[in-house]
């Protein structure tokens, strides 16, 4: 039966009820009206029921997790509103045929849904495709929002051009217009997006690289990236959202480099006191080559220093005259055949221990080498282990660090 004969029929029974011919027509109409949107939502609740029972029959039956990230994302509820707003947009216009706006509120509200499904569709795309690991580290939801933007930016223009019945050339020729003032208000965005991709192509940050950028308080795991701003979880487990463009804009450091390398590097200093640097006398030799690492090396070097003395007839009543060892030079050697011998030292990377220049806290003797674990706690581990042992071993060479005196406050004469 169609709906002006189920119409005439009701509103027959009305008038042989003895309503008036107006009151009738009205009461018909809202008759139809609640029947209508009563059937849309009874087709709803078994379309939400049906589909979504499917979906998560599905997921069950299947390994792959799109479809479990399709229901997390409410998916298949959005799709279930389809069948409803197609029998609200059929039926309930023909109830007021002389009013197009209520017809445009339904076909607006049409697309509105339209765009919520493409967007869950889009996002549940985007969380599955972070799972894989050729994409784990890509700024997906960079390009997520961006088709985003274009798709509210293109069904906004659509509702309202149903909303007010104008053509759609006549809002675009208006935007235009607006340009200027559209490029203004998402500058943010634009900005934001052309950063994405030159950070995609360029490869300069990932998600999961360890960024420093003092500027900003970051110093910590990249954990996002979208269109406007990339998190940066810091080692506090505090989180810091920095603008997209300031990773082109202003400087950073990248972590990745060593992450990937064969060794993290390990540069640090022990001060020196210059007064206690001076030339080794034969008895404190003879007592240093009791150090295994070092005997064979001072036998050496005294054979050769001899040999070098006789030959320059070098006068040592005093041991400034002629060559001599000193004990920060041996204990340069030592630390370099230490480090040699370090099982967590990466010996095909740089290794060494050089002497800087002097400065107002002592001679800064260096130590230069990559330890084989980059993990932060074991690398730490790994560089205490070192220098106290070389911090225990100055007084074997007579060698004091500096230390910075307390400033003894003057006594009130």
């Amino acid at each position: 039966m169609q709906s002006p004969e189920i119409s005439s029929v009701i509103n027959k029974k009305l008038l042989e009820n003895g309503l008036s011919e107006n009151l009738a027509e009205i009461s018909t109409t809202g008759i139809l009206f609640l029947s209508y949107l009563l059937i849309s939502i009874l087709l709803f609740w078994f379309s939400r029921k049906i589909i979504i029972g499917f979906f998560a029959e599905i997921s069950k039956k299947t390994k792959s997790t799109f479809d479990d990230i399709l229901l997390s994302h409410k998916t298949p509820k959005l799709i279930s509103y389809l069948p409803s707003l197609y029998l609200i947009h059929k039926l309930i216009p023909k109830l007021f045929s002389s009013h197009q706006w209520l017809e445009n509120i339904f076909e607006a509200l049409t697309v509105v849904v339209a765009l919520a499904l493409t967007r869950a569709l889009l996002k549940s795309l985007s969380d599955y495709l972070k799972t894989l690991d050729s994409f784990r580290d890509k700024p997906i939801d960079s390009y997520i929002q961006v088709i985003m933007i274009f798709l509210w930016f293109v069904g906004g223009i659509i509702i309202l051009s149903i909303l007010t019945g104008t053509e759609i050339g006549a809002f675009l020729t208006t935007l235009g217009a607006l340009s200027a003032v559209l490029l203004f208000v998402f500058k943010d965005t634009i900005l934001g997006f052309v950063a994405s991709v030159q950070i995609t192509v360029n490869d300069t940050v990932r998600i999961g690289d360890w960024i420093s950028m003092p500027n900003n308080n970051a110093d910590g795991t990249v954990i996002s990236i979208s269109l406007s701003t990339v998190q940066v979880q810091n080692f506090d487990n505090t989180i810091t959202s920095i603008p997209t463009y300031k990773l082109i804009s202003d400087s950073f450091i990248n972590w990745r480099g060593m992450s990937d390398s064969p060794g993290r590097r390990i540069k640090r200093s022990l001060l020196i006191k210059v007064s206690s640097i001076r030339f080794l006398k034969d008895e404190e030799l003879s007592q240093l080559k009791k150090i295994k690492l070092l005997s064979e090396f001072i036998q050496t070097k005294e054979e050769d220093i001899k040999t070098h003395n006789s030959n320059s007839k070098a006068d040592k009543s005093l041991l400034i005259n002629g060559r001599n060892l000193t004990n920060i030079g041996l204990f340069r050697n030592y630390t370099e055949a230490y480090l040699e011998l370090h099982p967590m030292l990466n010996k095909d990377m740089t290794m060494m221990c050089r002497q800087l220049a002097p400065s107002s806290q002592g001679i800064p003797i260096e130590i230069y080498v990559f330890s084989k674990d980059k993990d932060w706690k074991n690398y730490e581990y790994i560089v205490a282990d070192i220098f106290d042992h070389l911090l225990a071993s100055t007084k074997y060479f007579h060698l004091e660090c500096f230390e910075l005196s307390p400033l003894i406050p003057r006594s009130n004469v």
